[in-house]
């Protein structure tokens, strides 16, 4: 009876967790006029690194005690990759943003829930049903149409093939995550949030990128903090129960999310390629979802 409660709770925890990854892409392309692509990668984990501190200490100012296990030394390869992917995915995913229109990029990050469990299947050997690759086939198809700019000479999007990059990116990234799974979530978050922001800071100034307005850095940490930081924490929490590929297709339901938030926010009236990638995306992430 626990397990099953518990398996609810890292379902909620997933589905909680896309709900907030969900603005990353539309509020990302409006600041992207004003930020540079390298230097909002940067902001939006220092965002969750910074987020996550100030929600760290203040649960230590009121004593309250965690019983969450620290990360130790063992732990240090896994943190490495897991920092070096979250500098390299983000960069990808604000280039292919900048090239792209915000709902196509939000559909491709389905793409996500291909490269995660592949390398799931291949790192940890989590089994991938009939149905599962189902799902993962209409996926790719999805993804290989919203991919391409000119079906006549077959041309690819220079904008896609920089966020299916980020989305493999992430794919391996979430493998190492899920080996973290155990450890407390919030320090995970602060981990990522400073090492890859740092990293990301530090290439950013070295092209010569700059800070933007104040306000508009504000803004940047804030979607960090709720886009990067929350839905880590909770992605982090549902691993636990779930692992990484049956998390990530939970997850997918984020995609869809940024897809309506996209379509609202700039008025962007769908072409017909767009709503045949979406229709097979829908079929994919059920298939995957109902696996």
């Amino acid at each position: 009876m626990k397990k099953n409660g518990n398996q609810k709770l890292a379902i909620f925890s997933a589905i909680l967790a896309a709900a907030f990854y969900a603005f990353n892409a539309p509020i990302s392309k409006i600041l992207l006029v004003e930020i540079q692509p390298t230097m909002m990668a940067a902001l939006l984990y220092l965002g969750a690194g910074l987020g996550m501190f100030g929600v760290n200490s203040a649960q230590k100012f009121i004593k309250h005690k965690s019983s969450e296990l620290p990360l130790s030394k063992l732990d240090l390869p896994y943190v490495i990759w897991m920092i070096l992917l979250d500098i390299i995915a983000p960069i990808l995913l604000m280039l292919g943003l900048s090239l792209t229109s915000s709902a196509n990029a939000s559909l491709l990050n389905n793409f996500e829930i291909v490269s995660t469990s592949i390398f799931a299947m291949i790192f940890f050997k989590e089994k991938i049903s009939v149905r599962l690759w189902f799902g993962i086939i209409l996926v790719s198809i999805s993804s290989m149409i919203l991919s391409v700019s000119d079906w006549s000479r077959i041309s690819f999007s220079l904008g896609s093939v920089f966020i299916l990059l980020a989305c493999i990116s992430w794919g391996l990234e979430n493998n190492c995550t899920r080996v973290l799974s155990n450890k407390d979530p919030m320090q995970i978050v602060m981990v990522k949030g400073f090492g890859s922001g740092l990293g990301s800071l530090l290439i950013a100034f070295t092209i010569g990128e700059n800070l933007p307005q104040s306000k508009y850095l504000m803004l940047a940490l804030v979607l960090g903090f709720a886009a990067y930081g929350l839905s880590v924490f909770f992605y982090v929490y549902a691993q636990r129960d779930l692992g990484a590929a049956r998390t990530s297709t939970y997850y997918a339901v984020s995609p869809f999310l940024g897809v309506i938030f996209s379509l609202l926010i700039f008025s962007e009236i769908p072409s017909s390629t767009f709503v045949i990638a979406l229709v097979l995306m829908i079929l994919g992430a059920y298939f995957t979802s109902y696996d």
